[in-house]
Order: structure tokens, then C-alpha cells, then sequence
């Protein structure tokens, strides 16, 4: 099975259309399938719901897909550091469904792991939990969450073999393998692409069988919050 293609464009042709669901990995800046989201912007695909962490910056990241009014609905757990996400929500034209952050990522990982739902205790007593069956285990309350069953995973690794087996760079690996677990279809990109057996099997943190489609890329790699102080020495 031919998972390599030569661009971002190629890897997603046939995939998108209006309204699916995607799942995104990436934590602020960090580890963001930068590429794929810049082909997703130029074939104009619309009304998506996407599942990630936050969504980007200002014009950068996932916030290029709010500038050009193709997200409709963000499955978030962080949305500062965003302007437009901001003025969006706020003005009703953009939804939100508000997750703690490990929710959101157990609700991915669950969901490629063939799990509907779960019962976790965060959120209970909250706004997160409105709407949402309760029980109690214990003695204790909680709150049932559904998985996230995407139709798409676009992630970010550092290294991968042609086969999808691939290795995640640090901090990096973030919300990536939770997110490529739960999409019908994933599309990875990274920074270099070996050869079957070329990756130590005790390295790889998330083998091929989730991923579908591999592309190779240069990456901006941007630095979301810069802090400088003068060198004492000048």
C-alpha cells in the first residue's frame, strides 16, 4: 500500500469535503501539520468542525482556516492567543465546544481505541458537564464523554518510515497520537522519511496501521511566545 505522495495537496485529494469532522494535533504552535492545513486553506473546503488543543494564532497555524471563514465549529481546550477566534465566537460566528484538555485528548485517544465514551470526573459540577449524563462510581460523581470519531487526522511527526511507523520529536508529540488514532483516514507530515527497519521499534510512539498517507516538508516551525532580556554585560 502506497502511503507516500509528493504534497500536501496530493495527500488530501479525495478526503475533504463541506462539513467533515477533523481531528488536529499540534499544541499552540508546537508540532502542527503546518502543511496540511495551508492545502486544506487553498482548496477551499468549509463548514468543518475540527478537534484540537487550540486553534493556532493570529494568521498562522489553524487560525489561516478562521481568517478564510472555513471552520465552523472549534472542539477546543485553549483559545487564547487568537484574536479572530475571539471575535468570532463572540459575534455567534463561530461554535465552540469548550473540553479540559484531558478530556479532549482521552475523548481522541477512546475513540481509536473503538471506545464510544468514557466517565471521567473533571468537569463535574461545571458548565462541561450540562447536557451530559452523570453517575456515580464509589461514591464519587462522573460525568460521561463521548469519543471523537473523526472522518480525518492531520498530524505532525518528526521522523517516519515509509510504512507510517513514526517518531515524534519531544514535546511535539502532544496531542498528535491521540489525534491520528481517531480519524477514518490520517494524514501525517514530517521531516524525514526512512526505510522499514531504519526506526528503533522500541522509538516509535505511533506504529503505521493508523496512518494512511506520509508527506515529507521544510517547516516554519514559528515560536508562539518570545521573551528577550537585556545581557547584563551591555
Amino acid at each position: 500500500m502506497k502511503k507516500v505522495y509528493g504534497s500536501a495537496a496530493e495527500a488530501l485529494d479525495g478526503l475533504l469535503f463541506d462539513g467533515m469532522t477533523i481531528a488536529a494535533g499540534g499544541f499552540g504552535l508546537c508540532g502542527i501539520p503546518e502543511l496540511l492545513i495551508d492545502a486544506m486553506v487553498e482548496s477551499g473546503v468549509k463548514d468543518l468542525t475540527i478537534a484540537s488543543n487550540n486553534c493556532g494564532v493570529d494568521g498562522f497555524g489553524l487560525g489561516k482556516l478562521l481568517d478564510t471563514k472555513q471552520i465552523k465549529k472549534m472542539m477546543s481546550s485553549y483559545v487564547g492567543e487568537n484574536a479572530e477566534f475571539m471575535r468570532q465566537y463572540l459575534s455567534g460566528e463561530l461554535e465552540l465546544e469548550f473540553n479540559p484538555q484531558g478530556t479532549l485528548a482521552e475523548r481522541m485517544r477512546a475513540a481509536g481505541a473503538g471506545i464510544p465514551g468514557f466517565y471521567t470526573k473533571t468537569g463535574v459540577g461545571t458548565v462541561v458537564a450540562e447536557g451530559k449524563e452523570t453517575k456515580v462510581f464509589g461514591g464519587e460523581e462522573y460525568v460521561l464523554e463521548e469519543g471523537i470519531f473523526a472522518d480525518l487526522s492531520i498530524v505532525k511527526a518528526w521522523k517516519a518510515d515509509t510504512s507510517g511507523n513514526c517518531v515524534f520529536r519531544k514535546t511535539a508529540r502532544n496531542f498528535n497520537p491521540p489525534a491520528a488514532m481517531c480519524g477514518k483516514v490520517c494524514v501525517m507530515e514530517v521531516e524525514e522519511i526512512v526505510q522499514p527497519g531504519e526506526l528503533d521499534p522500541d522509538h516509535i510512539h505511533l506504529p503505521g496501521i493508523f496512518v494512511h498517507r506520509i508527506i515529507k516538508g521544510e517547516h516554519e516551525k514559528r515560536i508562539e511566545q518570545r521573551t528577550t532580556r537585556k545581557r547584563e554585560d551591555v
